[in-house]
């Protein structure tokens, strides 16, 4: 089989977006909704009592909408929000909420992401920036392939001077199980361009996002 490239992917997009390609297997959502019921049943549950007797639809289609970025695209989430613009100073989108979910437990990682860039010639809607974060949180996730597809994504579409991206998250599988340590949270990050090669825009960053604005 033959890969086509594309640059705002990064190696884990690759392979993705492949497999997309190759035909699956249909899963109906009677079956979604089934496995539901086999999983209750396995908990020692009554699915047909009045309280789960539409649970396994709930769950089905609460799990539709959390991982719903798979089914969207950066084309058509960006519809043409790229401007051609003279600017070559920081951009900084910064406590972005960010819902997701862990692709070991399918339990949640809630949290926030701080983004910026430095354009070249270009720059993108600002709310595009949040739906970005949000189309790719919105799938199975760990929360470092998170990071790094939030800044190549960026890099790709804008070929800016450099990406900066920090994602501050905690994780139930954490908090609710296993270890149990509630107010663990865990940072991660992803730095490109200018970002990486100089530490002074790098602390920039940084310090742009200990700071807390003052609105008025």
């Amino acid at each position: 089989m033959t890969l086509s490239f594309r640059p705002e992917l990064n190696s884990a997009e690759q392979i993705i977006a492949s497999q997309s390609t190759q035909q699956k297997p249909q899963v109906t959502e009677a079956e979604m909704m089934q496995a539901v019921r086999t999983l209750l049943l396995g908990l020692g549950e009554d699915p047909d009592r009045e309280g789960l007797k539409d649970t396994p639809k709930r769950v089905m289609k609460a799990l539709q909408f959390l991982t719903k970025g798979y089914h969207e695209s950066l084309d058509e989430l960006l519809n043409g929000a790229v401007f051609t613009e003279n600017a070559n100073e920081m951009v900084l989108v910064r406590d972005i909420d960010i819902f997701s979910s862990c692709e070991h437990h399918i339990l949640p990682i809630i949290g926030r992401a701080h983004v910026a860039y430095i354009p070249n010639g270009k720059v993108i809607g600002l709310s595009k920036i949040a739906r970005i974060c949000e189309m790719y949180a919105r799938r199975l996730q760990v929360q470092e392939r998170l990071t790094l597809q939030i800044a190549d994504a960026l890099q790709g579409l804008l070929k800016p001077q450099g990406v900066a991206v920090v994602v501050e998250a905690s994780h139930m599988c954490m908090v609710m199980r296993g270890v149990q340590k509630p107010g663990s949270w865990t940072a991660t990050s992803a730095m490109r361009g200018v970002f990486a090669d100089d530490s002074r825009t790098r602390e920039e960053f940084m310090n742009l996002i200990r700071h807390t604005p003052q609105f008025h």
